[in-house]
């Protein structure tokens, strides 16, 4: 019986030798539970005290509808606030080490005159450093489900939000394997990913801020300002925070996934077609998530490696 290329891959790498043992070393040791309890219970104390705070008896709306509705959208927003702030920081820690953990333990060469080749070690180590953040996210769904209870929230964005979590998972892990296939030591490897994570943040947030402080001294009638938001509105993309709210006000206005009409950018208030930025984020950082794979697999097969 023939089985699909894909499930085919899928089971390689439940094979895959350093997938088995980085995840029996990591979910026997007692870390990993503590970090699990350590994580859940950061997320649903700051969740208790935004609800807290909208019980507050300056608030004279807690039984209207859309106060409601604001509350599970605020509770929402702020858990995916924080899955995202956690596996932008634990990511590249769990990949940093991952090439040059081994040179340091003088593990690597024996590893290398295994029969395990340099996709392998590196996919293995990709995949299990992405499981557990996996784990990670997926504990934290019932915490997300309160939103439910209050309302606001749709399968629509649970869908988004959802999908952008899983492939930073995993771009933020490749960035850290990446860095741990060309540097020598584990610290240089660490210093290297959170730097470039800091540094493509405020690269993001200075080119944004430009763009709309040009956007304010032009003609809303020129097409250089149309010109401008249309970039704008793509350039958010880049930044998945960004590509988050840009994709929930086309899904409120437009009750659209995928595309849709938006007089965002437009300068006479025409409903102008565009794709959602959610969508333009997911395929950029799978892109470069596979371009850092492969450069990582091309660095780990040099022969002076």
């Amino acid at each position: 019986m023939s089985t699909s290329p894909l499930l085919r891959f899928f089971n390689r790498l439940a094979d895959n030798p350093i997938v088995i043992k980085e995840l029996r070393g990591k979910m026997r040791s007692r870390r990993a539970f503590s970090d699990l309890t350590i994580y859940l219970t950061l997320v649903s104390t700051v969740i208790m005290i935004v609800y807290m705070l909208f019980q507050q008896p300056t608030y004279n709306g807690q039984f209207d509808p859309a106060f409601r509705q604001n509350v599970g959208k605020t509770i929402f927003g702020v858990v995916i606030v924080l899955e995202l702030l956690m596996i932008g920081f634990i990511g590249p820690a769990l990949t940093s080490g991952a090439i040059t953990g081994e040179r340091e333990r003088q593990t690597y060469d024996l590893l290398r005159t295994t029969l395990i080749s340099p996709r392998m070690l590196v996919l293995g180590k990709l995949v299990s450093a992405c499981a557990y953040l996996f784990l990670l996210i997926f504990a934290a769904t019932p915490i997300q489900a309160l939103a439910f209870l209050l309302g606001g929230v749709g399968l629509d964005e649970i869908f988004i939000s959802t999908l952008i979590l899983l492939v930073n998972i995993v771009f933020f892990c490749a960035l850290g394997l990446l860095c741990s296939s060309f540097t020598r030591r584990t610290l240089t490897a660490t210093i290297t990913s959170y730097s470039s994570i800091l540094l493509s943040l405020l690269a993001t947030a200075l080119i944004f801020y430009v763009c709309v402080q040009v956007a304010q001294t032009l003609s809303r009638s020129s097409p250089e300002y149309m010109a401008l938001n249309v970039f704008s509105f793509y350039f958010s993309s880049t930044n998945s925070l960004l590509a988050g709210l840009a994709s929930e006000e086309l899904l409120i206005n437009n009750h659209s996934v995928f595309y849709g009409a938006s007089q965002l950018i437009s300068p006479n208030g025409q409903s102008i077609f565009v794709f959602s930025p959610w969508v333009v984020h997911v395929l950029l950082v799978a892109i470069l998530s596979a371009i850092m794979v492969l450069s990582s697999i091309l660095f780990v097969n040099r022969a002076d490696r």
